[in-house]
């Protein structure tokens, strides 16, 4: 179900052409796009942006799927399940990504990975990273109960005892560990799994849209250069954009790496695992054509 925006929140001016709808999300991992609008970025690579906010899931993706948004950005785990579902969706690059973000939290009472016999899970990339960790620790993740949960839900949880642990993203790794009496033992990097974010878009306007997506990839990158260059003030954008306290989003800005990459053979490899997984688990009813979906070196051949 396509969740409501939270509206129309910013025009980023300038341009031309067609204005350029694009859906974000309401968290840190979303900056480039709030620095882009508040920083004047689009305008200077000529394009017009109206972006809009939604909350939650595949609600970005989704507002692509219903012609509600030409762009959208979108986790690489996400948009390759939602690929499942639209042949026509297009990953053109990743524009921040992390191997911190995500983080394995023992409750109170876990004192090494064998005492795990619950975790508390959030669907989609969650589930995906509880269980390449349970496999990394030689567990039987069949033989671990998983329980599905909101973020909100899990720091009672693990303080009462209800799940031994879980794999989350921050500020809710920090917040479960310190409300539980738990501790955070490790992140998706320490076995193998990464989180990134794309820029994606529908296929039909892509092929009459190639050099606005271009200009929108460019105050992208010029985005992610003024957040490494002048973290601070990037957190300001933030917290004025999305209001989140001062001390979750300069947590989250630590954990996440701000650069504009192209998709390579080895995202498309990447994708197709998590995209088996999806199969497998019965998430996904078929696989998508990844090869045609994630186009690779289009930043590459692409940028202004």
């Amino acid at each position: 179900m396509l969740l409501a925006a939270c509206g129309n929140d910013s025009n980023g001016g300038g341009g031309d052409g067609d204005v350029v709808r694009l859906a974000t999300g309401v968290d840190a991992s979303y900056t480039a796009v709030y620095v882009a609008a508040e920083k004047g970025y689009f305008k200077d690579r000529g394009v017009n942006v109206e972006y809009s906010t939604f909350e939650g899931g595949p609600a970005m993706a989704q507002a692509v799927i219903a012609g509600q948004a030409d762009m959208a950005t979108q986790s690489d785990a996400t948009t390759t399940t939602m690929m499942g579902t639209d042949p026509a969706l297009r990953a053109l690059l990743d524009f921040q990504h992390s191997e911190t973000y995500i983080k394995v939290v023992w409750g109170p009472k876990v004192k090494d990975p064998s005492d795990i016999k619950k975790l508390a899970i959030l669907p989609g990339l969650m589930k995906l990273a509880t269980v390449r960790y349970l496999e990394s620790k030689g567990i039987d993740a069949d033989k671990v109960t998983l329980s599905t949960a909101t973020p909100p839900d899990i720091p009672v949880m693990l303080k009462r005892g209800d799940v031994d642990a879980t794999v989350i993203y921050e500020p809710w790794a920090t917040r479960s560990a310190q409300e539980s009496g738990g501790k955070i033992v490790g992140s998706i990097g320490d076995f193998g799994v990464s989180y990134s974010q794309w820029l994606i878009t529908d296929e039909k306007w892509l092929k009459g849209h190639e050099d606005e997506a271009a200009k929108v990839a460019a105050a992208f990158d010029d985005a992610n250069k003024f957040i490494r260059e002048h973290p601070e003030e990037a957190q300001k954008i933030v917290q004025k954009a999305v209001k989140i306290p001062t001390d979750q989003t300069a947590q989250i800005m630590k954990d996440l790496v701000f650069e504009t990459r192209d998709l390579d053979e080895s995202t498309v490899k990447r994708a197709t695992d998590t995209a088996q997984f999806f199969v497998d688990d019965g998430a996904m009813k078929s696989m998508p054509d990844l090869k045609q979906q994630i186009i690779t070196d289009w930043w590459s051949q692409q940028r202004p």
